[in-house]
């Protein structure tokens, strides 16, 4: 005789799960002592079509109680405005210019214009005409066409003479017209240039200037005076004229500048001295004054002190750390030697000693060390 007995499976095997299941359930909870409760099944969610949800960086700080430590965020950058660009088109070139003989033959030729019309005129002396082998002529007079002749013959001469120039090596000379720039002439020698535009000297050798005492500071903020020399040429001539007001004083400006921004530590410092406190500074110097067409070969200090109201206090602290140095050294020494001497009493066995007699010992010796070197103990 067979007993079927009726096995009853769990409620919750063979039921279909509808939408009003999870809720009549209670919601497991994950609990932290740094957290609020969070529910399981917001973590794991099977929705078919996500709703998708712009991330943006969040900010991320220590949670109290979890030992989690801060993320480190780097400070951004921050970037130097760029220097105004001077006008693109704005460099230099060669202008148009004739040698000088252009100039004499023109001049002399306008000259001789002259002459030949005071002979047509018949203005000329006759002991001149004698001396010029020019044949008897009565003259025409003074009517128009002798002072066209005149004019020419003047404005001939006026240009031919006018506009003789003599180029020297490490000059140049920048011409202009109506206010555009023509170019600029670097040839040496005797140059026919023409009168009518009007010419700036430029100075395009290497130059070195030696500035005025200026103000600075050392790496730990304290005030300096700083004497520069600064090596220097002008490049492009158009660009240097033409696109600053003065660029000499520009030059000033921008070494003081960079001055204010470059610390310089004395000489005999830990950080690289006045060598790179240069270099430092020719690099900053170079690139501000390059869109005007200046070259800066270096920056250097030649002498650097301290500002009057600090220069006391400083000379006092040096004075203390060198003594401190000093005295540290002299205490290695006499500890060395102390330690050197037990040490070989003790080897050889010339005096056998205890604790006691051993410190005695020790300081007998420091006390004959110290005051043998002249130094108080």
């Amino acid at each position: 005789m067979s007993t079927s007995t009726s096995h009853t499976p769990p409620e919750s095997e063979g039921q279909p799960e509808d939408a009003a299941g999870p809720a009549a359930r209670p919601a497991r909870l994950i609990h932290n002592e740094a957290t609020t409760e969070i529910p399981v099944h917001m973590l794991f969610r099977d929705d078919p079509d996500p709703v998708q949800v712009p991330l943006r960086p969040a900010v991320v700080a220590r949670r109290q109680g979890t030992g989690e430590q801060p993320r480190l965020t780097r400070p951004a950058p921050v970037r130097r405005r760029p220097l105004p660009e001077v006008d693109a088109g704005l460099a230099e070139r060669p202008a148009r210019v004739l040698p000088g003989a252009a100039g004499v033959l023109a001049g002399v030729c306008g000259v001789a214009g002259c002459v030949a019309t005071s002979w047509w005129a018949g203005v000329l002396p006759r002991l001149a005409a004698h001396a010029l082998h020019l044949p008897a002529y009565t003259g025409a007079g003074l009517g128009p066409a002798q002072w066209a002749s005149y004019a020419g013959a003047g404005a001939l001469t006026a240009f031919g003479f006018g506009g003789l120039a003599r180029g020297r090596t490490g000059r140049a000379w920048v011409l202009g017209l109506f206010g555009g720039y023509r170019g600029t002439v670097r040839r040496t020698g005797l140059v026919w240039v023409n009168p009518l535009l009007p010419r700036r000297r430029v100075d395009v050798r290497l130059r070195h200037w030696r500035s005025e005492s200026m103000p600075a500071a050392d790496p730990d903020g304290m005030a300096l005076r700083v004497v520069l020399l600064v090596v220097w040429r002008v490049r492009d001539t158009a660009r240097a004229v033409l696109g600053v007001e003065d660029h000499e004083t520009y030059l000033r400006e921008c070494v003081e500048a960079a001055l204010a921004r470059v610390p310089v530590e004395p000489a005999g410092g830990t950080r690289g001295g006045v060598t790179a406190a240069g270099d430092a500074l020719t690099r900053l110097v170079a690139e501000e004054t390059a869109p005007v067409g200046m070259e800066v070969f270096s920056v250097q200090p030649l002498r650097v002190e301290y500002a009057p109201e600090v220069a006391a206090a400083v000379h006092r602290r040096r004075i203390a750390a060198l003594d401190a140095r000093q005295r540290a050294s002299m205490l290695t020494s006499v500890v060395d030697s102390v330690e050197d001497t037990v040490t070989r009493l003790t080897i050889r066995g010339l005096v056998e000693l205890d604790d006691y007699e051993r410190k005695v010992l020790v300081r007998d010796l420091t006390v004959a060390f110290c005051s043998g070197r002249g130094e108080p103990v």
